[in-house]
């Protein structure tokens, strides 16, 4: 099942896309206004059912980042072994994970274009699996960590890489220009620990893979992410943690190859799909 959030005829909807089209289940559900709401009430499975055999309400629609409402998005950085060699500062993998906070406003959805800034041209691609909690928890085990997990869905985590270096010790301003970045194109329910131990992530640009790797070789797994979050913070359903970016985004090349308008980013993992994403510059 994949449920997004889509825009049609004027109006925001949640539900199903198949094949033929979307099936809108929000008017089914007046109490969960949202997808963000369904998730916090544990609703997947509600919406699973709902959307068995119902009909198309929509064959045109456009994509909305997965859940526009979402109140606490966490991102682990510098989460593979080549990643970390290529900062060519000479350090071990480090003790603990980096985190920083990204916010709904920095992402748009599937098929609708990153947004380069007038301020800076430094627009970059990182492609990334993110994890939806669906349930509560505090200092969660890693071995139970997957009992947290109500959902998948990808990410471009779009920087604005001369931004991440106007502070010494943050990256928070590099890292949420509107629409910089892209969250879908749906949630695929979790069901199983293959989905996520067995799963490659490939990033192309215009065609060209410039990220292709597999998610057991990350320095801090999704597990202990987990763990490790949920020792300083309430996990609540809802919450998005975006797990880490292989090698190869384009601040890393010489001379770098920054995203320009026209550029035609992709970010797939088998089971979870295609996101998918243009580039355009800001109008102001």
């Amino acid at each position: 099942m994949r449920l997004a959030t889509f825009s049609a005829d004027g109006h925001t909807h949640y539900g199903a896309i198949t094949e033929a089209g979307a099936v809108a289940l929000n008017h089914r559900f007046p109490e969960w206004p949202t997808l963000f709401e369904a998730i916090a009430a544990g609703g997947l499975s509600a919406l699973t059912k709902a959307a068995s055999g119902a009909d198309i309400t929509h064959t045109e629609f456009d994509f909305e980042m997965v859940m526009p409402d979402a109140r606490r998005i966490l991102c682990v950085g510098v989460n593979f072994p080549d990643r970390n060699a290529e900062y060519k500062d000479g350090s071990a993998q480090p003790k603990y994970m980096s985190l920083f906070p990204r916010f709904a406003s920095g992402f748009t959805g599937h098929n609708r274009p990153l947004i380069r800034p007038p301020e800076n041209h430094t627009l970059d691609y990182e492609g990334e699996v993110a994890i939806v909690i669906g349930k509560t928890g505090r200092r969660i085990n890693p071995e139970n960590a997957y009992d947290h997990i109500a959902a998948l869905t990808l990410c471009n985590e779009g920087t604005i890489r001369d931004w991440v270096r106007h502070a010494k010790f943050n990256v928070t301003q590099g890292k949420n220009w509107d629409r910089s970045g892209a969250i879908g194109p749906w949630l695929v329910p979790f069901t199983d620990a293959s989905q996520l131990d067995d799963a490659r992530i490939v990033t192309t640009v215009n065609g060209e893979v410039r990220q292709d790797d597999t998610l057991n070789r990350m320095m801090f797994p999704i597990r202990e992410e987990i763990a490790y979050i949920s020792t300083f913070m309430t996990l609540q359903p809802g919450d998005i943690i975006v797990t880490g970016t292989p090698t190869g985004a384009g601040a890393r090349f010489d001379p770098p190859r920054y995203l320009v308008p026209g550029d035609v980013v992709e970010i797939t993992v088998e089971g979870i799909g295609t996101l998918r994403n243009t580039i355009e510059d800001e109008v102001v």
